[in-house]
């Protein structure tokens, strides 16, 4: 999936991951070794996330159902916990510098849109 900032007329990412299942939710970026430029993970439903088991900080952006948001950290390091944000519908987890490269504050509104790659297919 694509993300933009429409506010301020910016690519957030280009290979963003949805995790909307109890299984994708709890595995987060876990096990991961850091994020790529344009990587990210969105993940639904989600009003705070922890840090604990990270190798890396990340830019974290809560987003409200109509996509505006409603709270954010810069560079969240390993073994600590977000804010919990009671008006978030969900969280984006960037690479961290993602939100001051870009300028992303919040009121900003951030919009999906959906990647016409074909989905990868499971090889035999």
């Amino acid at each position: 999936m694509k993300v933009h900032n429409r506010t301020r007329d910016t690519l957030l990412g280009d290979r963003i991951e949805w995790a909307g299942t109890s299984e994708t939710r709890r595995r987060g970026l876990l096990g991961r070794d850091g994020l790529g430029p344009g990587e990210g993970l969105y993940i639904v439903p989600c009003q705070w996330i922890h840090m604990f088991g990270m190798r890396f900080a990340i830019d974290v952006l809560f987003l409200d159902e109509s996509g505006k948001a409603v709270g954010l950290h810069h560079a969240l390091p390993p073994n600590r916990l977000s804010k919990l944000c009671w008006r978030a519908d969900g969280v984006l987890e960037l690479p961290a510098g993602t939100l001051r490269e870009t300028g992303t504050e919040l009121g900003d509104r951030i919009e999906f849109e959906k990647d016409d790659r074909p989905e990868p297919t499971p090889s035999d």
